[in-house]
């Protein structure tokens, strides 16, 4: 009886560890139409689950894997790459043999160098996905892609946005009637191949469509001299609180009492603009009501919680970055391995998938790029 006893509490300390790394899901085994799905065990690696887009995308996967009878784990890299690497290394010992990776690390290649000499070692498939990787990194093993944007394109999306607000609300958005726009950049994370293209091209490609209509460029509310156009998360983590606060510091000194208020907010992310607009509604902007005052702020994603801060008339636009596509794609490539294919097979302009390609057609590397779009007021969800 002790003997027994012993065993069970030794399997129940085994299943709570595992519950510990993340998420667990079984696959049914009753779906007699999933057999070669339901033998694979798919490791799901998140860079942090409380990235509010992060987060669709995980439900969007979950969802996907669950229809495709699919066992897998989620794990939760919370920010830190030490943790997310030893995630992987630890699932691989309990029977990976899938491996999907929103790295962490993505100011060098190392980390996602280091998981894939981890899952060349095991002999299994790899695939990272959100957060860029070097094209190197996914050359060098076979079994290796990537699923995500091309990141400077949100960042022409954005500059364009921004553009042709301006120009249709000028006088309106010039709220000291100086004839230029006073700005504030909030950037995600420094290193990272999404917020430096952001960063970069959601004020160039803005101050474009603005000199071209005769317009001056952007004025940085900081001024010229200021060394960084930008405010980054110092935790790198592109949250709603960085939003928050950066916002409400500034306001207490630049206001429309001062005659210096800031006029124009750029975001990254959706989250850092909630976390403006909120700063911006304890000011007593941007409440929505008939004849208050707003001020444009502008974010990247698409998420819900911002589509109806945007509808009801509290945040002005967003790039969306397409969640749902993102899982989609991805799980293609899962129902590739589950088939016995290999990773890209069908994964190509014929499939509607967008590869990186060489001059002459050929594959440059296993890199599928979703495309991004504009949601605004009178976009629909």
């Amino acid at each position: 009886m002790k003997k027994t006893l012993a065993i069970l509490l030794s399997a129940v300390m085994v299943l709570a560890l595992l519950a510990g790394c993340g998420e667990q899901k079984q696959p049914d085994t009753n779906d007699q139409g999933n057999t070669d799905a339901s033998e694979l065990n798919v490791g799901v690696f998140y860079y942090d689950f409380s990235d509010v887009y992060i987060s669709s995308v995980r439900n969007s996967m979950n969802s996907q894997l669950d229809a495709m009878g699919v066992k897998y784990n989620n794990f939760d890299g919370a920010g830190n790459q030490a943790q997310q690497t030893d995630q992987i290394n630890t699932a691989i010992a309990n029977g990976a043999n899938l491996l999907i990776v929103n790295i962490v690390e993505t100011s060098s290649p190392d980390a996602a160098q280091n998981a894939v000499e981890a899952a060349r070692t095991a002999g299994i498939p790899i695939i990272f996905f959100n957060r860029e990787v070097a094209d190197e990194v996914v050359s060098s093993y076979d079994k290796c892609a990537f699923v995500g944007t091309n990141a400077p394109e949100a960042g022409h999306m954005q500059g364009q946005l921004v553009g042709e607000y301006l120009l249709a609300h000028y006088d309106e958005v010039d709220l000291n009637g100086d004839g230029q726009i006073t700005y504030v950049m909030f950037k995600g994370q420094e290193g990272n191949a999404e917020a430096e293209a952001r960063t970069q091209y959601g004020v160039e490609d803005a101050n474009a469509v603005l000199i071209e209509a005769g317009k001056p460029e952007l004025e940085y509310f900081m001024g010229a001299d200021a060394a960084t156009k930008y405010q980054v998360d110092p935790n790198g983590s592109w949250s709603s609180q960085a939003g928050f606060d950066f916002m409400s510091t500034n306001l207490s000194s630049y206001s429309e009492a001062n005659g210096n208020m800031i006029e124009l907010v750029i975001c990254n992310n959706d989250g850092m603009a909630e976390g403006a607009v909120s700063a911006l509604q304890s000011a007593g902007y941007n409440t929505g009501e008939e004849g208050s005052k707003s001020i444009p702020v502008f974010g990247v994603d698409a998420t819900d919680s911002a589509k109806a801060l945007i509808k009801a008339g509290q945040m002005t636009a967003t790039v969306k970055q397409d969640a749902v596509g993102m899982a989609e794609t991805i799980t293609a490539l899962v129902g590739n391995v589950s088939g016995g294919a290999g990773l890209m097979d069908g994964i190509n302009a014929d499939g509607g998938y967008n590869v990186d390609l060489n001059e002459d057609g050929s594959v440059k590397v296993n890199k599928i790029r979703v495309p991004y779009g504009i949601y605004d007021a009178n976009s629909e969800d």
